[in-house]
C-alpha cells in the first residue's frame, strides 16, 4: 500500500519521501501469491481492481518486474463448484469468465501432459483479467525504481513515529510534508490503537509453502479451487455458493476449520507458491501447525495429480483484517491519513485505492 501510494504520487508529479522501518520489504507484500484476483471481485472492489490492473502493468513496464496477463483457472471438481462457475459466467459473460471443459483445464494444469495421475476434474473457468507478479521481485523492483526517480527519496530502516499538520516524526528526525499517508497494514494498532479498535482491525495469519514443480511443469495461470469460490466475493455471492458450502461442510470440514483457500501460483523460477490457511486474532502466534500445512499440500498435490511434491520453504503471512470493511482510508490528524487494506486483496486493489486516495485529495 505504501509503495502504491508513492508510485501514484510520483505519477502525478508530486515530490515523495518513503520511509520503511526495515532494510527491505519483508511484510505482507512479499509473503503472498503475487496474484491480482481481478475477476473474482464484485461491486466497488471490482472497480478498484481494474484500476489497479492498469497500474500493475504500467509500473511493471517501467520498473521491469514480471507482470503477466496470464488469467486464472478456477477448477471445478464437483457439480456444486461447476454450478458456481456457470452462474458467474452467465452474469459476467463468456469473455470475462470463460467456461472450459475438463480436457482444457487439465491442459492448463500441465502444459507438458506429463502428470502421472489424472485428478477428477469436471471442468473449470478461465478468468480473463487476472494478473500474476512475482511478489518477491515486484516489491523490491518497484521500490528500487521509485528511489531512482528525480522527485522521490527513500529512507530504509526508518520508522514513522507520528505527526500532525506538516510535521512527521521519524526515527531519522523530523520531516516537513504537506501530507503524510501512513500505510503500516496490520501494525496500525501500534501507532493508533484506538483507531484499530474502532474499525475492528485484527491480524490474519496464513500458512504457506513453496514447492518444487513436479517434473518441471509450467502452469501459466493462477489456479483456484472450490475453497477459493467460498472466499472471493464474486463466487461467494452467487446463489449456487450455498450448496457448495454445504457440500464442503459434508465432505471436507477440516478445510473450513482452517479457513483454507487451496490455490497456487508459479514463480518465474518454476517453483510453486501453495496455500493457504487463515487464522484471526489481535496477536499472531508465531507457531505454525504442521497438520495444517500438510492438509493444504495434500489438496494441492491432488489437484496437480502427483503423489509427492518437495517443499522448498514454509512461512507465515500476516495481513490486516476487519469484518467491518475491506479497506480503510481515514484522517487520523490534520494532514495525516491512515490507509490499510483490511482483507486478503491487498495485491489486487492497492493501486486502485491509492488512485482513489489522490483523487479525493484533489
Amino acid at each position: 500500500m505504501g509503495l502504491a501510494h508513492a508510485a501514484e504520487a510520483q505519477r502525478r508529479g508530486l515530490k515523495v519521501l518513503i520511509t520503511d522501518r526495515d532494510s527491505r520489504a519483508v511484510g505482507a507484500s512479499v509473503r503472498n501469491f503475487g496474484y491480482c484476483c481481478i475477476t473474482a471481485q464484485s461491486g466497488h472492489l471490482l472497480d478498484l481492481a481494474h484500476v489497479a490492473r492498469e497500474r500493475w502493468l504500467h509500473f511493471g513496464g517501467l520498473a521491469g518486474f514480471f507482470a503477466v496477463q496470464s488469467g486464472a483457472l478456477a477448477v471445478a471438481r464437483s457439480a456444486e463448484e461447476l454450478a458456481v462457475l456457470d452462474e458467474l459466467s452467465a452474469e459476467r459473460g463468456s469473455g470475462e469468465v470463460r467456461l472450459v471443459r475438463a480436457s482444457e483445464a487439465l491442459d492448463l494444469l500441465d502444459d507438458q501432459g506429463g502428470s502421472s495421475q489424472v485428478p477428477p476434474i469436471l471442468g473449470g473457468a478461465v478468468l480473463r483479467d487476472d494478473l500474476r507478479v512475482d511478489p518477491r521481485e515486484a516489491v523490491a523492483a518497484l521500490a528500487g525504481w521509485l528511489a531512482a526517480q528525480p522527485r522521490v527519496s527513500m529512507l530504509w530502516r526508518t520508522s514513522y513515529l507520528g505527526g500532525e499538520g506538516d510535521l512527521a516524526r521519524t526515527s531519522a528526525g523530523r520531516v516537513r510534508a504537506a501530507r503524510t499517508i501512513v500505510c503500516v497494514g496490520h501494525d496500525l494498532d501500534y501507532l493508533y490503537p484506538g483507531l484499530a479498535d474502532r474499525f475492528g482491525i485484527e491480524r490474519c495469519a496464513l500458512q504457506m509453502a513453496r514447492i518444487e514443480a513436479p517434473a518441471g511443469r509450467r502452469i501459466a495461470p493462477a489456479v483456484l479451487t472450490g475453497t477459493s469460490m467460498l472466499r472471493y466475493p464474486a463466487f461467494a455471492g452467487t446463489d449456487a455458493a450455498a450448496a457448495l458450502r454445504a457440500a464442503v461442510v459434508a465432505s471436507d470440514p477440516e478445510l473450513l476449520e482452517i479457513g483454507a483457500n487451496v490455490m497456487f501460483t508459479q514463480r518465474p523460477d518454476g517453483s510453486i507458491i501453495a496455500g493457504d490457511s487463515h487464522g484471526y486474532g489481535r496477536t499472531t502466534e508465531p507457531f505454525m501447525t504442521e497438520a495444517t500445512t500438510e492438509l493444504l499440500l495434500r489438496h494441492v498435490r491432488q489437484l496437480l495429480g502427483v503423489g509427492e511434491a518437495r517443499v522448498i520453504e514454509r512461512w507465515q503471512g500476516v495481513y490486516a483484517s476487519s469484518a467491518q470493511q475491506d479497506y480503510l482510508v481515514t484522517e487520523v490528524a490534520p494532514g495525516v491519513m491512515a490507509v490499510a487494506i483490511t482483507s486478503g486483496v491487498g495485491m489486487t486493489i492497492s493501486f486502485g485505492v491509492a488512485a482513489r486516495t489522490f483523487d479525493a485529495l484533489g
